[in-house]
């Protein structure tokens, strides 16, 4: 663990996990953080900052510092967690939503510099994955209060009306980075339930 945003930290994070397991093949650019909900005029600009520095720029020091390890991977690829918000952001998000959509161009130019070296970079979208920290018990009950519906409701207001869990997201990113998508890169799949907004 360490801050994503300190480049020497990184740099040295990945030297210990090379010396370790013996190279790199596989990286899931996950990090990100979910500031508070403001619309565009009364944005914080710290606010707006520290969401570009963790959901943007650290994930470019990321890809930056592991490529030369991934140049000499075995099947090495990018898998980066995205958002729902790209496709489909929604009003009072714009730090966030922002800066997952630069991430999202940020992994698709990576995907067409990085296919030469047989890299592969896909993108998940996931979407209120509620067993995650950003999903505090508080937060949950006053989004389910604000669209007037229970939590159990809120959790499953997808078209498949299921609620997804971290678990969910890790096996997709367990199968892109396998050889199911040993064939794809440059893709954005959703992992949301399906979402009318998205399709």
């Amino acid at each position: 663990v360490c801050d994503l945003t300190n480049r020497t930290k990184v740099k040295g994070i990945i030297e210990q996990c090379v010396h370790r397991f013996g190279g790199l093949d596989i990286v899931v650019s996950n990090a990100g953080i979910f500031p508070v909900s403001e619309p565009i005029q009364d944005i914080n600009q710290k606010i707006w900052e520290k969401s570009l520095a963790v959901n943007l720029s650290g994930h470019q020091i990321v890809l930056t510092e592991t490529i030369p390890y991934l140049t000499l991977g075995i099947n090495p690829n990018i898998v980066v967690v995205g958002s729902k918000n790209v496709p489909a952001p929604g009003p009072g998000v714009s730090a966030y939503s922002a800066a997952k959509a630069g991430l999202t161009q940020l992994a698709r130019v990576a995907a067409l510099e990085l296919a030469s070296s047989g890299i592969r970079v896909n993108v998940i979208h996931p979407n209120q994955v509620f067993d995650t920290a950003i999903w505090t018990d508080d937060v949950l009950t006053k989004r389910a209060k604000h669209y007037n519906v229970t939590i159990d409701e809120y959790k499953k207001s997808n078209l498949l009306k299921t609620e997804i869990t971290s678990a969910d997201v890790a096996r997709l990113v367990c199968s892109i980075a396998g050889e199911n998508f040993s064939k794809t890169t440059g893709a954005q799949i959703p992992i949301d339930g399906g979402n009318e907004r998205v399709i």
